[in-house]
C-alpha cells in the first residue's frame, strides 16, 4: 500500500522573495516582469541588468542561482534571449534545478514533476504576455512529490556524486 500523500504548499508562497536576472536580451522583459511580480506581493531581489547594454548571462544566471541555493530566494527568474544558456549556467550551481520553459504546460511540468526552483526565459522567443502566463503557472503549480522524490533525489546526488542504487 502507499503511503497516503501529504498536502504540500502552495510551490512558491504569495508573497515570497523572488531573485530575478536578466542579461541585455532579456532586460526589457524582466522589468515588466517585476513590475508585476511586485504588483502581486513578491519581494523582487533585482540581481540586474540594470539597462540594455551587454553583459554575460552566465553572470547573472549565476547571481539568481547563488540566491536560490541559499535559501535567500523562494524561487529565480532568469531571462536571455533564448534561455538556454542561462539554464545551463543556474544548473552549475548545486542545489539549483533550473527548467527553461517556453510554454505553460512545460512550466508546470518542471514544478510538478522536477521541483524546478529556477526558471529561465528566452525573451526573443515569446512574447511578454505569454511569458508572464509562463511566470504564474510556474509560481503557482506544487510539486507534486510522490513518485517524483525519488527522481528529483536523483538529479540531486548528481550535484554531489553520490551514487545512487537503480
Amino acid at each position: 500500500m502507499a503511503p497516503a500523500p501529504t498536502a504540500d504548499p502552495p510551490a512558491i508562497p504569495e508573497t515570497a522573495v523572488i531573485a530575478v536576472g536578466a542579461d541585455h536580451g532579456g532586460f526589457s522583459l524582466k522589468q515588466k516582469l517585476v513590475f508585476r511580480l511586485r504588483e502581486q506581493g513578491h519581494i523582487v531581489n533585482d540581481c540586474g541588468t540594470h539597462s540594455a547594454e551587454p553583459v554575460d548571462y552566465p553572470d547573472i544566471a549565476a547571481a539568481v542561482a547563488d540566491l536560490v541555493a541559499a535559501g535567500s530566494a523562494s524561487a529565480g527568474i532568469v531571462i536571455d534571449g533564448a534561455g538556454v544558456g542561462s539554464a545551463m549556467a543556474a544548473n552549475k550551481v548545486a542545489g539549483v534545478r533550473a527548467s527553461l520553459c517556453y510554454d505553460v504546460s512545460s512550466a508546470r511540468n518542471a514544478r510538478r514533476h522536477n521541483h524546478a526552483n529556477l526558471l529561465t526565459l528566452g525573451a526573443g522567443l515569446i512574447g511578454d504576455a505569454l511569458a508572464w502566463e509562463i511566470v504564474e503557472a510556474w509560481l503557482a503549480t506544487p510539486w507534486e512529490e510522490g513518485r517524483h522524490a525519488r527522481r528529483v533525489e536523483k538529479i540531486d546526488a548528481l550535484e554531489r556524486r553520490i551514487p545512487v542504487l537503480r
